[in-house]
């Protein structure tokens, strides 16, 4: 946005600011706080402190670096207002969970790692962050953020405390845990999953699974169909016990197979054609269908074992779930699958769009690293990050609730 366009929203963004920034202590905050949502609304190749604060007519510096990176303000209330402000507005139809990276120069800033890096498509310097967005077809916000540690700063705690990571925080968690974490939080601020969706890196993760099954939560998660199920109909047999040690435990006559051979030997006559969204060149459409299967990994085969009352107790049933695969014209074998906990009978219609409805989520971060500075922070402390996301989210949200209605003021 051009400096006039920013500066004639003037006075919607103060009623925004006085409603999301409520929870700071003092005037002052409040009025950087706006002040920075104007610097990353405002056209700019670069979206750090210094240049923000040259483009802006009332812009300072010393005070936006002190106000991100040194002021003791918490982002946590802001970010719940924001969540609470979109979801009302949103009425999302799934919650994505994905996590997006930061490529970065050296060592010193929180979090930074040699690790896979999406921005770049390999192994790279950077941040990674898990995210919680809120989506439809025509809207999107992230809820909630947290940054990810890797080992090589939860086992050096004197690194950590240099980047004033808070000491509750100094135990290595991987990505799947985080983003159990924020949905735990956000279920504090009174916010209900319709829906959750998120790629296969989620979804191949049976205790992530378990995790969402055991917080009542509905999930559509993408898998890569490698991963080894039974088929619906298989059932367990008990072998004859002989005698001596403990009985034999009850199995499966064959081995399981890969959710992709079974996809294949359901053959192309289950795949029915649906359309799920009106893309920019027209109806978007594929063929798919929808089967069942009892997921068979070493993880699954332990969950099954111990609901079903452990060693002794198990049946050796494996609990179905519901198998969505995607089948297009012209391909010889079906090219992407996905696992829900929701039944079969589910409209295949619904559980496309559902899973289909991750894209947004690719919205959300090009719009917040080309359009308002996400990667551009260029502070080190775990403070100054967690400041400057919160930030980005809340011009984001702003921006969000213009487009969804530009004619009426936003209130307070």
């Amino acid at each position: 946005m051009r400096l006039g366009e920013v500066e004639q929203l003037r006075g919607e963004l103060s009623e925004f600011v006085a409603d999301v920034f409520g929870s700071f202590p003092r005037r002052d905050q409040r009025r950087w706080g706006e002040c920075y949502l104007r610097g990353l609304m405002l056209d700019g190749r670069r979206k750090s402190i210094q240049p923000m604060a040259e483009r802006l007519p009332d812009g300072n510096m010393q005070a936006l670096q002190q106000f991100v990176n040194q002021s003791p303000w918490d982002p946590l209330p802001v970010r719940r207002r924001v969540a609470q402000r979109l979801s009302e507005a949103i009425t999302p139809e799934v919650w994505v969970i994905d996590d997006v990276s930061f490529p970065k120069c050296g060592q010193a800033s929180v979090g930074v790692a040699r690790q896979y890096c999406g921005a770049v498509g390999k192994r790279a310097n950077c941040q990674v962050a898990v995210s919680v967005h809120a989506a439809t077809d025509t809207a999107s916000c992230p809820l909630e953020w947290q940054l990810y540690l890797p080992r090589e700063w939860t086992d050096e705690p004197d690194r950590c405390r240099r980047a004033g990571v808070p000491d509750d925080v100094v135990v290595h968690q991987e990505k799947w845990r985080l983003a159990l974490g924020l949905l735990d939080t956000l279920a504090e601020w009174q916010l209900k999953a319709p829906v959750v969706v998120a790629d296969a890196g989620y979804g191949v993760s049976t205790p992530f699974r378990l995790g969402l099954q055991e917080r009542g939560l509905s999930y559509v998660l993408a898998l890569t169909g490698k991963e080894v199920a039974q088929p619906e109909h298989a059932e367990p047999h008990q072998p004859a016990y002989g005698g001596l040690g403990p009985p034999t435990l009850a199995r499966y006559r064959t081995p399981p197979r890969a959710v992709c051979v079974l996809a294949r030997e359901a053959g192309a006559e289950r795949f029915t054609e649906v359309t799920w969204r009106q893309g920019s060149k027209g109806e978007m459409t594929s063929r798919f269908a929808v089967l069942t299967v009892r997921p068979a990994g070493k993880q699954s085969l332990a969950a099954a074992q111990e609901a079903g009352g452990g060693r002794n107790g198990w049946d050796g049933v494996l609990p179905v779930q519901t198998l969505l695969v995607e089948w297009p014209d012209g391909q010889d074998t079906p090219t992407d699958y996905w696992i829900s906990n929701l039944p079969a009978t589910t409209p295949a219609a619904d559980l496309v769009r559902w899973a289909k409805m991750r894209w947004r989520i690719e919205h959300d971060y090009r719009e917040f690293k080309h359009g308002l500075g996400l990667d551009h922070f260029e502070g080190r402390t775990w403070r100054g990050w967690h400041h400057h996301v919160t930030l980005v989210t809340a011009a984001q949200a702003f921006l969000t609730l213009r487009r969804l209605d530009p004619k009426v003021r936003i209130p307070a």
